[in-house]
């Protein structure tokens, strides 16, 4: 691995070889520091060039020395399907389970592995097989459930991993680990590393664009938290900014009542002032990050209506999205909105669809789930492919872990739930540097066990980060004597699905 000659790596991690350096006390790091970093990535977030940024040493869309490696994706669009949509229902078929209607989950199978407390102190864990019809498709021949027609039209554009796992089996953790790389709150999450460690490619928008919406399988399911796209330690500027579906597109975008475009201009100029004599007297990376942010506002309302005026697109895409698609805060909406963020050059785009925690009646929740989201999803792949944007862009969809075979509550012939299962899930990527219609990894005959081929949740980080460009072992931050990274000790990557 090529590293430059002031740097060393040690356990993994890219770091500085004087020691000395790591002996400064935090006021001075700061003192230091705050020229360096801070200074580079608001000159980069607005549009300068080094030298008009005062003691920058550096400039550019991200880190110096990043990428590590010529990138396939330049972008990512990741669709989070939030509450675990159940792989055995969706692509993971057993049709021999048929025939074990009711029976008991064989020890043998569970292995004593835990339970959550919504399922352990069941007396009877019978197994419940999928009430769906599954069905070979495309050249590759991948199965899929009847619930996704419109996705089973573009499988062989899909690299699906059926062997996933987790190390959290509720949703909090689950969610927290999957998009940060920990279970613990407050980290960076992937999106803002990645904005941290490539930057922008457009200065009239975020880096990092989140999105939500609420699916009509389980209106009421699991909550979603802001930190969840947060930046954690990493400067508050590389967080995720949330387009609402209600309202203005971005909160406090527009100009209060009676409050001209150049009035604006003139108080964000008196308070970049004001922070800057903050910034002379009390050196701190976060003021920078706050005259970035401001200035990253200011710009955007003129970018983000022109974003969001949909009148320019024609009705067969439109259509194509599905019925939703002219409907704000739909999933349907979202996607297209997605492809609009990728054409101007937003570096990762997350899209959050809530509802699919089925623990009862997952028949009929779970078709409710699939409405939403197959024809909008399938719908974005071809867009983007026919505009030549899937080459450089990765889709990602999936969700925090997968559901049991086994029923929660009562089962019946023609309704039942499951419960959270962190042992395999599915997910499917497309696009920059994906091998589409592979299936990756297998599961044993109930759904319950790998039996090859796993894939971690470091792993797929690690892979993500790697067509991006990005070694997962060198991009790191320092934060309370530490050096961290997303990946943390672990991830490998997942070569079997490159191309």
């Amino acid at each position: 691995m090529a590293v430059p000659p002031q740097r060393q790596l040690i356990d993994g991690f890219e770091t500085p070889r004087s020691r000395g350096w790591l002996e400064q006390t935090r006021r001075q790091l700061f003192e230091r520091g705050a020229g360096g970093l801070g200074v580079a990535a608001l000159a980069s977030l607005l549009g300068q060039d080094a030298g008009q940024a005062a003691d920058a040493p550096t400039a550019g869309m991200g880190l110096p020395g990043l990428p590590h490696h010529t990138p396939k994706a330049r972008r990512v669009i990741y669709l989070f399907q939030s509450g675990a949509p159940s792989q055995i229902d969706l692509f993971d078929p057993k049709p021999e389970l048929a025939k074990r209607f009711g029976e008991e989950l064989p020890e043998s199978v569970r292995k004593g592995q835990r339970l959550t407390g919504m399922t352990a102190g069941q007396t009877s864990h019978p197994v419940a097989p999928s009430l769906f019809e599954f069905a070979r498709h495309g050249d590759s021949g991948a199965w899929l459930s009847e619930l996704l027609p419109h996705t089973a039209g573009v499988a062989d554009d899909l690299c699906f991993i059926k062997s996933m796992h987790t190390d959290a089996i509720n949703h909090d953790p689950a969610i927290t680990f999957l998009l940060s790389g920990t279970q613990q709150a407050g980290r960076p999450s992937l999106g803002a590393w990645t904005a941290y460690g490539l930057g922008s490619e457009n200065q009239e928008l975020p880096a990092f664009v989140v999105m939500i919406s609420q699916g009509t399988g389980r209106p009421n399911g699991q909550p979603l938290y802001d930190r969840l796209w947060g930046s954690g330690f990493l400067p508050t500027h590389f967080q995720g900014v949330k387009f609402r579906g209600v309202g203005d597109p971005v909160l406090y975008l527009s100009n209060p009542p009676g409050f001209a475009a150049t009035d604006r201009r003139r108080m964000l100029d008196a308070v970049r002032q004001l922070n800057e004599l903050k910034q002379q007297a009390t050196p701190d990376p976060e003021i920078n990050s706050r005259i970035a942010q401001y200035e990253l506002a200011y710009r955007m309302q003129t970018s983000v209506p022109e974003l969001t005026d949909m009148s320019d697109e024609p009705r067969h895409v439109l259509d194509m999205y599905g019925p939703d698609a002219g409907r704000r805060g739909s999933f349907a909406y979202n996607c297209l909105l997605a492809r609009r963020l990728a054409e101007r050059g937003v570096r990762f785009i997350q899209l959050f669809h809530r509802g699919w925690d089925q623990h009862r009646d997952l028949p009929k929740q779970l078709a409710g789930q699939c409405r939403d989201t197959d024809q909008p999803s399938a719908a974005l792949l071809s867009d983007l492919k026919q505009r030549g944007l899937l080459d450089d862009t990765l889709v990602v969809w999936g969700g925090e872990f997968g559901r049991t075979v086994y029923c929660q509550e009562q089962l019946t012939s023609d309704s039942y739930g499951r419960d959270h299962h962190p042992r395999c899930f599915t997910i499917w990527l497309a696009g920059a540097g994906i091998r589409g219609g592979l299936t990756h990894g297998e599961t044993d005959d109930y759904s319950y066990n790998i039996t090859r081929d796993g894939v971690s949740v470091h792993d797929l980080h690690a892979t993500l980060l790697h067509l991006l460009g990005i070694d997962h072992r060198r991009l790191v931050y320092q934060h309370q004597g530490r050096f961290h990274r997303l990946t943390d000790v672990h991830g490998e990557l997942v070569s079997a699905i490159l191309r």
